[in-house]
């Protein structure tokens, strides 16, 4: 691809610079319900969660007079290493002097919004891989070809408390800082815009319509069905054909076999998503080198360029937190 602006001014480079973390926050889903760590610069790739096992109840009585044997204490490590991810998007000077749209903010957006994209995918390739999966029918994925139940949820979220996963109290604010909110103590369950129609028709739903001062916990969440709120991505991808026979009720790529659709039902620091921390704690370093800048690799100015860098990792930090249930979506 080849667009740009020669020329261009500090003050357009600056906005388009801001304009591309601003495009990149409206499509993070997964990024909210993380537990969210930076690693300070010129410190490691590698970061390390560390959480103190449990103690189990005392309950024997102790003897008068007889000190009582020492309880071991100890913690369980999560290591994770960081990886850097980036675009670039060249222009030319032609196009810059030709073309009858602000080249340079219409990349910055395309550039800014594909950070979040990019990190959306990494994220839900790993949080979407846990090994605590429920079925809607059957043992196994390819089996599946029955709809989302209360029932179904109610076991997940069963699941949840019997490992003593927390509720969410707080989630990311959605600023490129790290900042929280505070929300309405509540489960989350992460899933696909085309299961809307199954969770809507589940008893007891409530829209976010309907919620009056309650707080969403995200601008893409739906409603909520006892204690779990729902929010939807179209970005949060099935299984294509993965199920069973589809049956002309469940919608399928190829008409045969249910396309299967994973719901993730989360409690608390279920998963970590780590950046590099710069000066301001920024992940992103976005960058424009507009056309006319001449150097020995182009020296008539010709070529332009428009990107952005940034270090990202996510890590499964307790599967028994999270719940994958994997349902079929009814054709409507």
């Amino acid at each position: 691809m080849a667009n740009t602006t020669s020329n261009t001014s500090n003050k357009v480079d600056v906005y388009a610079e801001k304009k591309m973390l601003k495009h990149a926050k409206p499509i993070m889903v997964t990024e909210k319900f993380g537990l969210a760590k930076t690693l300070p610069m010129n410190k490691s790739k590698t970061i390390k969660f560390r959480r103190p096992n449990t103690f189990t109840a005392s309950t024997t009585p102790l003897t008068e007079g007889t000190t009582p044997s020492a309880t071991t204490f100890s913690y369980t490590d999560v290591t994770a290493n960081i990886a850097q991810y980036g675009d670039l998007v060249q222009t030319t000077d032609v196009l810059e002097d030709t073309i009858d749209c602000p080249i340079l903010n219409d990349i910055a957006e395309q550039v800014g919004e594909n950070i979040g994209r990019t990190v959306e995918a990494l994220n839900w390739g790993v949080i979407g891989a846990g090994t605590n999966v429920m079925y809607a029918n059957g043992v196994a994925r390819n089996a599946v070809n029955t709809a989302l139940t209360q029932s179904l949820q109610r076991k997940a979220v069963r699941a949840l408390r019997n490992q003593k996963g927390m509720m969410f109290t707080k989630v990311l604010d959605g600023s490129v800082e790290v900042g929280t909110s505070p929300v309405e103590a509540a489960y989350v369950a992460l899933t696909h815009t085309d299961l809307e129609n199954d969770i809507r028709n589940l008893a007891g739903f409530l829209s976010v319509a309907e919620y009056g001062q309650r707080k969403p916990v995200s601008e893409y969440e739906i409603g909520s069905v006892d204690n779990v709120r729902y929010v939807m991505s179209p970005d949060l991808g099935p299984f294509a054909d993965a199920g069973g026979a589809a049956g002309g009720n469940f919608v399928s790529t190829t008409g045969t076999s249910a396309d299967v659709y994973p719901i993730l039902y989360l409690a608390k620091e279920a998963y970590g998503c780590i950046a590099l921390g710069g000066k301001k704690a920024q992940s992103v370093e976005p960058s424009i080198l507009p056309s006319g800048q001449k150097d020995k690799s182009d020296p008539l100015g010709q070529k332009g360029i428009v990107s952005s860098k940034f270090y990202h990792t996510c890590k499964i930090l307790n599967d028994l937190w999270m719940v994958r249930v994997e349902v079929a979506a009814t054709e409507l």
